[in-house]
């Protein structure tokens, strides 16, 4: 079963080990320490979405020559304060069929991003692609 082990370090700064053995500073409070546990959501959501856009574009033999994803949201303003709505803008460079790119997107996103998929069924997710 995948796990991952959260250790105090000060204040609200915190190491998180994941299973593969990596180690990333978290601060909740002031994030000088690092970034924020929801700053990460957003984080795993666009890395999940590019991981699995350029297997996709990979396997269809596109010439990507670079992806960039942004993802926003915005957040309810009383507690727990979820995201409510996740805007992904996808940045696609190289010579791709675009018609390709957008069916690599929407597999990712209906399917095969695990991320995707739990936030998905509680927030409002959109995404745009622009071609660089």
């Amino acid at each position: 079963m995948p796990h991952a082990t959260v250790t105090h370090v000060a204040g609200t700064s915190f190491h998180a080990t994941s299973e593969s053995g990596h180690t990333i500073r978290i601060d909740g409070g002031t994030k000088e320490a690092g970034p924020g546990p929801m700053e990460l959501v957003l984080a795993a959501l666009g890395s999940c979405s590019a991981v699995t856009v350029v297997e996709f574009l990979e396997k269809m033999r596109q010439p990507l020559t670079s992806l960039e994803v942004e993802v926003s949201g915005e957040r309810a303003e009383t507690a727990p304060k979820v995201y409510t709505t996740i805007h992904i803008r996808y940045l696609v460079g190289g010579d791709v069929d675009q018609g390709r790119v957008e069916h690599a997107i929407n597999l990712t996103e209906s399917k095969y991003c695990s991320v995707y998929s739990m936030l998905d069924a509680s927030v409002d997710i959109s995404h745009t692609i622009e071609y660089v």
